[in-house]
């Protein structure tokens, strides 16, 4: 039992990680009440109402699937990326994303978990306009919905919101994000996430363009983007992403490997409908 306990100890780190498409566990999250401010290493104005959306490599009514190895486990999870709908939240255009978790066997006989993530990301900027943790972990059901809003900027959805600078995503948003960045002339991104309980600098360096990686789904051209993790300009110990992202019109993430505190993931592609 002593893996379980490390993993629901870093549930809200666990749940960037789904962000970065690999798995798992957040548990413990904070009150939507909590104000959390942070310097930003890249923050943006709210967009005015009227700009634009931009166009994006991902559509509506995509779906990603993923299988996730961890420890000695070939098959220990499965996660599915889908991008339900666009719509209006609270005056706000949005990208509607979801992430479902599931444990199997034999993990499930372990931790059975069945998780899911819903992000409402603007239309034109990606920030975070809404978070939602639907959690079931060992027959424990824990829902929570987070507000975001700019210091200063009255909030548009229900009280109570978490105040964050403009800009600020939520860790599935960033996944899609990191979709957006151009990777063959984009060396570096920065950004802040906010996962629910704590806020994090994330940053994503380009190692290449010209990996050729072969999973179940095929055989793909990527670019391989390294990801690290700091709190307070110092570095997140013992985690370490990486994403294979394909070099193609929808830039999928087509594989994923996490280090980690408990153990490492690995989540590969096996199937898409885009």
């Amino acid at each position: 039992m002593r893996a379980h306990e490390n993993w629901r100890r870093r549930g809200p780190l666990a749940a960037m990680i789904v962000a970065a498409g690999t798995l798992l566990l957040p548990t413990a999250m904070a009150s939507a009440q909590k104000t959390v401010r942070h310097k930003a290493i890249q923050s943006k104005p709210d967009p005015p109402a009227a700009m634009k959306p931009v166009a994006m490599p991902f559509r509506t009514g995509e779906t990603l699937n993923y299988r996730v190895s961890w420890s000695a486990f070939s098959n220990a999870a499965s996660v599915q990326l889908t991008v339900p709908e666009q719509r209006d939240l609270f005056g706000y255009s949005t990208w509607h994303f979801r992430a479902l978790a599931h444990t199997l066997n034999p993990v499930r006989e372990l931790f059975s978990v069945d998780d899911q993530f819903d992000s409402y990301a603007d239309q034109s900027t990606l920030e975070a306009r809404q978070y939602e943790t639907h959690l079931d972990e060992l027959g424990k059901i824990q829902d929570q919905v987070f507000h975001f809003a700019a210091p200063g900027v009255a909030s548009r959805g229900p009280r109570p919101s978490v105040v964050v600078l403009a800009g600020t995503r939520d860790p599935l948003g960033t996944l899609y994000e990191l979709r957006h960045v151009d990777w063959e002339h984009t060396p570096e991104f920065l950004g802040t996430v906010y996962d629910g309980h704590d806020l994090y600098e994330a940053t994503a360096k380009r190692e290449t363009t010209d990996d050729s990686v072969t999973i179940a789904a095929g055989t793909f051209s990527t670019s391989r983007v390294a990801i690290d993790l700091f709190q307070h300009q110092k570095p997140v110990a013992g985690v370490h992403v990486i994403v294979w992202i394909a070099n193609d019109a929808a830039r999928t993430p087509v594989l994923m490997q996490a280090q980690l505190p408990f153990g490492n993931l690995r989540a590969e592609l096996t199937s898409s409908s885009q």
